[in-house]
C-alpha cells in the first residue's frame, strides 16, 4: 500500500512537471478585454512570459518574442524567474523521491538514508508548489486590480488567461504530491522507531553482565586464596 501511494506521487510529480514546463511556455497569461469601446472582437492579444500573440479570427496567428525585458511589468518579469525555478524544483524533487521510494534500489541497505531521501523530496515539491502559485496569484491579482481601475483604460484592460488556471491546477497537483512523500516519510518513520532495538537497553543490559562477570570472577579468586 505505501509503495502504491509513492508510486501515486510519483505520477503526480510528474504531471506538475509537465505543468510547470506548460505553464511557462504558454502565452496566455494575459488576454484582451472586450469591454466598453474596446469591442474589435476580431483581434486577440495573447500575453505571455516569453512573447505576445496575436490572433485573428481563429484563422491567423503572429507571435513575437519580446524585445526586451525590461519592457515587462515587474510582475510578468518575476513570474520568469520564479517559474524557471518551479521546472528546476520538480524535476530536482522528482529525481530525489524516485531514489528514496521504495521500489527504488538506491540506498537499499540503509533505509533511514532512504526515508531521509523521500523527505527531501516531498519538501522540493511543496517549494515547487510555492513558486508555482506566488507568480499565478500575483499575475491573477494585477489584472483583477488593473480591471476594476477606472484610471486604466479600456483598451488597456486585460482578463485572466488560460494559463493562470492551468498554473492553479499545477501548483495543486505539486502540493498533493508533496503531501503524500511526507506522510509516507513520517509512516516509514513511525515503523522505523518501532523496530530499531532499544540501544540504551542493549547497553545496560550488557554493562550489568560484565560486572556480574567480574564479581563472580573477583569471588572465585578469593575463595582459592582462602
Amino acid at each position: 500500500m505505501k509503495a502504491k501511494a509513492e508510486i501515486f506521487a510519483l505520477v503526480l510529480g510528474f504531471l506538475g512537471l509537465f505543468g510547470t514546463v506548460l505553464v511557462t511556455a504558454l502565452p496566455m497569461w494575459r488576454v484582451s478585454a472586450f469591454i466598453g469601446a474596446n469591442l474589435i472582437v476580431m483581434e486577440e492579444l495573447w500575453e505571455g512570459l516569453w512573447m505576445n500573440c496575436y490572433r485573428q479570427a481563429d484563422i491567423r496567428m503572429q507571435c513575437k518574442v519580446y524585445d526586451s525585458q525590461l519592457i515587462l511589468p515587474a510582475e510578468l518579469q518575476a513570474a520568469r524567474g520564479l517559474m524557471c525555478v518551479s521546472i528546476v524544483l520538480a524535476l530536482a524533487a522528482l529525481s530525489v523521491s524516485g531514489c528514496g521510494s521504495l521500489r527504488s534500489r538506491s540506498c537499499a541497505d540503509n533505509m533511514r538514508s532512504k526515508n531521509v531521501t523521500l523527505a527531501a523530496g516531498g519538501s522540493l515539491f511543496l517549494l515547487s508548489f510555492l513558486t508555482t502559485l506566488i507568480p499565478v496569484c500575483w499575475v491573477a491579482h494585477t489584472v483583477i486590480r488593473n480591471f476594476y481601475n477606472p484610471a486604466v483604460h479600456d483598451g488597456q484592460k486585460r482578463e485572466l488567461g488560460e494559463s493562470l488556471f492551468v498554473g492553479w491546477g499545477t501548483a495543486g497537483v505539486l502540493l498533493l504530491a508533496g503531501i503524500i512523500l511526507l506522510l509516507c516519510y513520517s509512516r516509514r518513520r513511525s515503523k522505523e522507531g518501532e523496530d530499531e532495538p532499544d540501544y540504551y537497553a542493549l547497553a545496560t543490559g550488557r554493562l550489568r553482565e560484565v560486572g556480574s562477570e567480574r564479581s563472580t570472577s573477583s569471588s572465585q579468586k578469593v575463595q582459592v586464596y582462602v
